[in-house]
Parts: structure tokens; sequence; C-alpha cells
């Protein structure tokens, strides 16, 4: 189920990377090029929540393997594409593939798992939910720079097609089959709670992907304005659903679940601290430094491996450091950031510093992250699986848009001239934000602990 999760979160950035390869060959416009990259996201934020409802209704086994062949043959089908328009449209077939499959992991985990045996799954989902941005940036890098038999940027998505063809094969002999319903129960798909969800996350998620190239037009800012009052509507008439006994797509009483709020909160700020780094630094790695896609995606693998070895190890701490864990993340995560900016402020290579940086970042994110996540989900009750995993991966998809807007907008508003002293100064200021950003988000869920 991870190695899928993995292979499905790779795709959301292992194309950054591949960009300027796919604009040269395919002769793509500045449009072209930003749907190609976030017609996976978009499609992928906007179905999450519904994927998790359907697994619910049609089973969580079949959903995993309908969504995960889906992706595989989108994934076939965008590296055999040979315009602009065929990519675009199966990166969004990619994308509704990956948004049918990953709800699926928590709830099948959720329901198959308990006790120590939980925690330990859920510690390694989350390290591979973190590691996956990471790891799409090296990959990337890797397989453009290789261009396998004169392939150039297609061997970032044919990858997933042998590994998928695999993961099916395997998925049919090893995953559970899914439980009859009991009798009585209601399996119905809140079709206007469906349309709601869709149009707010569209309306969401359309301006962050593309408000930054276009330089934030009016449009832009209106989406933005009719997301928050389209969420409005889609929270009352769940709630209302749910009074009069009806199915939801997200159940109230999974955001009140205890300690839900603060875990959505700290999910949230991670995400968006992380990918504001990883898009803020390659934009300087590649555009200030000059450096190639390879270089740029080996830049990160320090980051993705310590993540990996701390989301995978943090439980077995002492148990009076776990309260700590999350703050004192946050806490390693801003001093990261912070001698990131100051090892390449003078437009050097930043040096053995910079590796040093990258380390704290990873632990620190790891840490803010993986207990914010472990915690809000092992005592989630089964019932409610599809829900709380529907919300948080769309909460960490949302995250991840949020970061790379918002940083990406500061660091490219910031760099006046083309050059590596320019791109350090904005890469500068980046890094001061993403250090604000961090202790913000261990003070809050420390505030909220207090109350």
């Amino acid at each position: 189920m991870l190695a899928a999760q993995f292979m499905a979160l790779l795709d959301v950035f292992i194309v950054n990377v591949a960009a300027p390869t796919i604009r040269a060959e395919l002769a793509s416009s500045g449009a072209g090029l930003q749907l190609i990259v976030a017609g996976y996201t978009i499609a992928y934020a906007v179905l999450l929540i519904t994927g998790a409802r359907l697994g619910e209704l049609i089973g969580h086994r079949r959903m995993y393997l309908g969504g995960l062949a889906l992706f595989t043959l989108a994934s076939l089908a965008c590296g055999l594409a040979a315009q602009t328009g065929q990519l675009i449209a199966f990166r969004v077939v990619q994308g509704a593939g990956a948004a049918l499959m990953i709800p699926q992991v928590l709830s099948l985990i959720q329901r198959n798992f308990t006790g120590p045996g939980r925690v330990r799954a859920l510690s390694a989902y989350s390290a591979v939910l973190a590691t996956g941005a990471a790891a799409g940036q090296v990959l990337g890098g890797v397989l453009v720079s290789a261009d396998l038999f004169g392939t150039g940027w297609r061997p970032v998505f044919l990858v997933n097609v042998p590994l998928g063809l695999v993961l099916l094969a395997l998925g049919s002999r090893v995953l559970p089959r899914d439980e009859p319903a009991a009798p009585g129960r209601r399996r119905t798909l809140d079709l206007p709670g469906l349309v709601l969800l869709a149009a707010s996350v569209s309306l969401l998620t359309v301006p962050l992907v593309l408000g930054q190239e276009q330089d934030w037009p009016l449009w832009s800012w209106l989406s933005l304005a009719g997301s928050v009052a389209v969420f409005a509507v889609f929270f009352g008439h769940e709630s209302r659903l749910a009074r009069r006994g009806g199915a939801p797509l997200v159940a109230p009483r999974v955001l009140g679940h205890p300690g839900m709020g603060r875990a959505v909160l700290r999910i949230a700020v991670a995400m968006a601290v992380n990918a504001g780094f990883l898009f803020t630094l390659t934009l300087h790695i590649q555009g200030g430094l000059g450096h190639s896609a390879l270089r740029a995606g080996l830049t990160f693998a320090p980051t993705a491996v310590i993540f990996g070895v701390v989301g995978l190890t943090w439980r077995r701490w002492p148990d009076r450091l776990q309260p700590l864990l999350i703050p004192s993340g946050f806490a390693l995560a801003a001093l990261g950031m912070l001698s990131m900016g100051w090892a390449l402020k003078d437009g050097s290579d930043g040096g053995a510093v910079l590796y040093a940086a990258f380390a704290a970042v990873g632990a620190g994110l790891a840490l803010a992250f993986s207990p914010a996540l472990t915690g809000a989900l092992a005592t989630v009750r089964p019932e409610d699986a599809a829900d709380a995993s529907g919300l948080l991966a769309t909460v960490t998809q949302l995250g991840q848009l949020v970061g790379v807007a918002a940083f990406g907008t500061l660091f490219l508003n910031r760099l006046e001239a083309p050059g590596a002293h320019a791109s350090a100064d904005a890469l500068w200021v980046c890094a001061l934000a993403l250090c604000l950003a961090s202790i913000l988000g261990g003070s809050a869920g420390l505030v909220r602990r207090a109350r």
C-alpha cells in the first residue's frame, strides 16, 4: 500500500525538474506548462475526500486497485503524449486515479491494524507521505539528466508503469477482502456535498496554482474569495445532513474529534513550510546558481533521508520526550531554514553548513508532521477512517499548494535581477519567512494545548 502511496506522491513533484525539457520538446506555452504541472495537483486535491467516501461505499480494496489501475494507465498515456493538450488531459486523469487510491491507504490501515501495530503503520505512512516530495525532486533530476534512450522527460511518467503493474498483481493477492455492508446500513453518496466541495476546492486551488504566473489578476482574488463562501455553504449543508441522519461527505464528529483541529493546523503548516522550502530552493539552485536538474534533485537527498529516518523512529524515543516532539520539531525546522538562508546568502553553494541545515529541516519537519498525523489518527474510530483519511490527505495537499503559492510568490517578487546574488537575496527573505511560519506552527499548537 505504501509503495503505491509513494508513487502517487512522487508525481506531485517529479515533473517540476522536468518542466524545462517538456516545454522545449512540446513547444508548450507558459500557461500550458503550468497546467501540465498543476493538472495533476488540482484533480488530486479536488477529488480526495470524494475518493475517501467512495471507498467507504464501494469498498476500500476495490477503490484502491481501481485507482491504481487508472493511475498506471494514465502514466503510460502521459509518457506517450505527443502534444501539450494530450499531456494536460492525461495528467488530470492521473490525478483522479491518485485521489481514488490514496485515501484508501489510511482507511485500510485504520481497519486492519490495532494498538502498537497501528502506530507503527501510521509512522511509516507519515514518513512516506512527506519524503515523497523531496524524493520526487531527486528522482526527476536523475531521470531527466539520464535521458534514457533519448526519451528526455518521458521516463518521469513511464517509470510508474512497471511498478504499477507489479503492485496491481500483489495487491489483488494480499489486500484484505472488502467486508459486506451491515444490514440496514445506508450506502449513499452525498451528491450536493460532492458538488459544493469540488467547487470550493477548485476555486481555491486554481488561483493558487496559476495566479503567480499571471501576476495575480482580478479573477484569482475573486476565486479565492468565492472559495471561502462556497466552503461555508458546504459545511452548513454537511451539518444539516448529519442532523437529519444522512451520510455527509465529512462527518462533523470527525472535525470535533479530540486533537483533530490542532492536528489539522500543524499538518497544514508543516506541509506548507515543506513545499515552500522545496519550491524556492529549486528556483534558486536551477535559476540563480544555474545548476542542472540532476544537481537540483540530489540537493534534496539529505532532507528526504533524514525525514524518513526520523519519521520511522520517533515513537521509540523516551516517553518523557513525546509531548515535546512537535514544538521541538517546528523549532528545529526554523533553525534549519535560518541556517540555509544564511549559508546561501552570499550567492555561494553554502558548503558543509548547508547540508547540516538540510538535516535540521528534514528532522524538524518529520517531528512536526509525523507525530501530529499519527496522534490524530491513532484513536479515530474505524467507522470514521474514511472521513479522517480524506480530510487529512486533503489538508496535506492544500497545505502544499498554499506553501508553493505563498513562498513562491514571495521569492519571485523579491527577485529583482537575474544572477546568483539577486536570487540569494530573495531566498534569504523566503528563509526568514519560512522560519517565522515554523515558529508560528509550533506556537499555535502550544497555545491550543494550554487552553
